[in-house]
């Protein structure tokens, strides 16, 4: 949410107020990417630093330098942060901006992906290998060729087949490409064009590159039409997820400038998918990032808001709640505070 718009608010009546607290509280932490590996949970995050670079839209004050991996033996276990598990200065094509990161495990491997901005200013997407969960991991010395802009997320789906989505418009540089080619002259389109969607990819083999040309997810209304640039509430912005459910795909998302977590559904991992509402309402902070992760049969939202940081927009803790499905698939809307603590998002 716009910094300005939280002074009315009472920091230490929102914490008690809150529908879950920090999993951890002495870093600040964000963007959580969950996971159960050999039955325990993992969570890899961003890990928030104040850099001392002034608020704008292209995130420069998001100017995070490392990646932490926190555990959980079980869902309402203490989080345990084990450590540093990749730090910038150890990716040889990386120079700052240590983004939203996720991983994935195949035959005994745990594969670490993050984006981050060469020396260049343009974000691509790297992978690092480790022998462990928790790190640390060794980065290959190249991005993965073909990637760009922001949020990797990884899903393994029941063939054994693994995906990646990523993408983020604005400071996540996502409209700057078509078809997957970069020109400083792109913008995001006009309001009734539109809207740019996220992308995908196969994940090769060895879970080190893409197997094929990345695509444009097409995201489409009831109606079937797809969504347009100005319908700021539904369009995708940044933050993608891709989880199954009773056969479904659901694909969720940030709205960015709305600060909605929202959510659609489909028939493949490559869409298209369908509107369907809203999972999660804004939080305190300008951004919103969530992923979705099954734990002993429940289904689960890790996100994370400013409240600890009493709401400054990069100084951000990770939560949890669980999710509940209706009968017909569809997702109950999570209000991260009390109803009569409702925020005003209008202000």
């Amino acid at each position: 949410m716009p910094e300005e718009s939280i002074e009315h608010i009472d920091f230490k009546e929102l914490v008690q107020k809150s529908i879950s607290k920090p999993l951890v509280s002495h870093i600040y932490t964000a963007d959580p990417s969950a996971h159960v590996f050999n039955g325990k949970i993992y969570i890899y995050p961003s890990h928030d630093i104040d850099a001392g670079i002034p608020f704008n839209d292209n995130g420069d004050h998001f100017g995070m330098e490392d990646y932490h991996v926190i555990s959980m033996d079980t869902i309402n276990a203490e989080a345990k942060d084990n450590g540093v598990a990749l730090h910038v200065k150890d990716v040889s094509w990386a120079e700052r901006q240590m983004w939203a990161p996720d991983a994935a495990h195949k035959n005994g491997k745990y594969y670490f992906y993050f984006p981050a901005k060469r020396a260049d200013g343009i974000f691509q997407i790297g992978v690092a290998i480790g022998d462990s969960p928790t790190g640390p991991f060794i980065p290959e010395k190249e991005p993965i060729k073909g990637s760009y802009s922001i949020d990797p997320a990884v899903f393994e789906d029941e063939d054994g087949k693994y995906y990646m989505y990523f993408g983020g418009i604005w400071g996540g540089q996502l409209q700057k490409y078509r078809n997957n080619i970069f020109a400083e002259e792109n913008e995001e389109p006009t309001a009734k064009e539109v809207a740019l969607g996220p992308i995908v990819a196969m994940l090769s083999d060895d879970m080190k590159e893409f197997a094929e040309e990345p695509k444009e997810i097409k995201i489409l209304d009831k109606e079937g039409n797809e969504l347009l640039a100005g319908d700021h509430n539904c369009r995708f912005f940044e933050g993608p997820w891709l989880h199954k459910y009773s056969g479904k795909y659901y694909f969720s998302y940030s709205t960015g400038d709305t600060h909605y977590i929202c959510y659609a559904t489909g028939n493949s991992p490559y869409g298209p998918f369908t509107y369907q509402g809203i999972i999660l309402e804004p939080v305190i902070g300008w951004t919103t990032h969530h992923s979705i992760c099954e734990v002993n049969g429940k289904w689960y939202l890790f996100y994370h808001d400013s409240s600890l940081s009493e709401g400054i927009t990069h100084l951000r803790s990770i939560k949890v709640t669980e999710i509940t499905y209706n009968e017909d698939g569809s997702i109950k809307t999570i209000n991260p505070y009390e109803k009569k603590y409702r925020l005003n998002t209008n202000k």
